[in-house]
C-alpha cells in the first residue's frame, strides 16, 4: 500500500522550545493511526507540521511524496478537523454553509467554488447528514455537530483526515458513532486518518497503529502492542493498567 505520511526524526521548536523531538512513524493509504499521548504533548503540534503551518527544525517529514518547504503543496489533499471549535453565533449559519467553508481556499476565497452545491451534499452524504442541510449549525445536538464538521473536512475529497480530538464534549453513545463512522469512511474511501486523542481506551479498539507521543515518541504499533507496553508510564508519568475484556479494552488508573 501507499505511503501517505512519513516522519524521520523529526524535530519541531517553536518559541525556542523543543515542542517535538526525534519523531518517527509512518502511515499507508487506508490506515487509522491514534495519536495518543498526555496533554501538551505535542499531538496538535504534529497535526500543524503534516500541514506546513510550522517549521521543521530537524528531521524529515513528508507527506503524499512532498517535504520541507513543499509540504503546504499537499494541502488539498488533506481534510482538516481542529479541537472543538465554535461558529459565531450572530451569524445564521446552516449545516451546509459550514459544510461548504472546506471548499474555500486562497485560491478560491474571490471565485466561484465549481459545483459548490454537488460537493456540499455529497459530503454531507458520506457523513449520513443529507438531511440536515438548511438545519441551523448552533440547533444540532454536539454528535450531529460533529459530524457536520467532519463533512466539511471531506468536502474536498482528501486522501488523508487530519481529526484532533474530535470525540471531546461528546458522550460515549456518540463518541462510538463517530468513531465507527471514520471506520466506514477508512474502508469505503481507502482513506488514511490520524487522529489525536487523549482517551487511550475509545480509540484503541478501531486503530490500526496507535503512536504514543510526549514531545518525544514513546512507542509505535500495534494497539495490544502499545497498549501493554511499560513505555506508556513513561509517557503519561503515571499508572495505567489495562484489561482486555470481551466488549473492548478497559482502564483502570491508579
Amino acid at each position: 500500500m501507499q505511503e501517505v505520511i512519513k516522519a524521520d526524526n523529526l524535530t519541531v521548536m517553536l518559541g525556542g522550545k523543543t515542542v517535538l523531538e526525534d519523531i518517527s512513524f509512518s502511515a499507508l493509504q487506508g490506515e487509522l493511526t491514534g495519536v495518543i499521548g498526555p496533554n501538551g504533548a505535542g499531538k496538535t503540534t504534529l497535526l500543524r507540521a503534516a500541514l506546513g503551518l510550522v517549521p521543521i527544525q530537524k528531521g524529515l517529514l513528508t507527506v503524499f511524496g512532498s517535504r520541507g518547504l513543499n509540504l503546504k503543496e499537499a494541502r488539498p489533499g488533506i481534510g482538516y478537523m481542529p479541537q472543538r471549535q465554535s461558529f459565531e453565533r450572530r451569524f445564521p449559519l446552516s449545516a451546509a454553509d459550514v459544510v461548504a467553508t472546506g471548499l474555500l481556499s486562497p485560491r478560491t476565497l474571490l471565485r466561484r467554488v465549481p459545483e459548490k452545491g454537488r460537493k456540499v451534499e455529497k459530503a454531507l452524504h458520506s457523513v449520513g447528514m443529507e438531511g440536515f442541510s438548511h438545519r441551523s449549525f448552533q440547533s444540532l445536538s454536539g454528535g450531529e455537530q460533529q459530524r457536520i464538521l467532519l463533512a466539511r473536512a471531506l468536502a474536498r475529497r482528501p486522501g488523508l483526515l487530519l481529526l484532533d480530538e474530535p470525540n471531546t464534549g461528546l458522550d460515549f453513545p456518540a463518541q462510538q458513532s463517530f468513531v465507527k463512522l471514520l471506520q466506514e469512511l477508512k474502508e469505503k474511501e481507502r482513506l488514511s486518518i490520524i487522529l489525536v486523542s487523549h482517551d487511550l481506551v475509545s480509540i484503541a479498539p478501531s486503530a490500526d497503529k496507535l503512536l504514543c507521543i510526549n514531545r518525544a515518541m514513546h512507542i509505535h504499533g500495534h494497539p495490544a502492542e502499545v497498549l501493554r507496553s511499560p513505555h506508556l508510564d513513561e509517557a503519561y508519568r503515571c499508572q495505567f493498567d489495562f484489561l482486555s475484556t470481551g466488549s473492548g479494552i478497559e482502564r483502570c488508573r491508579h
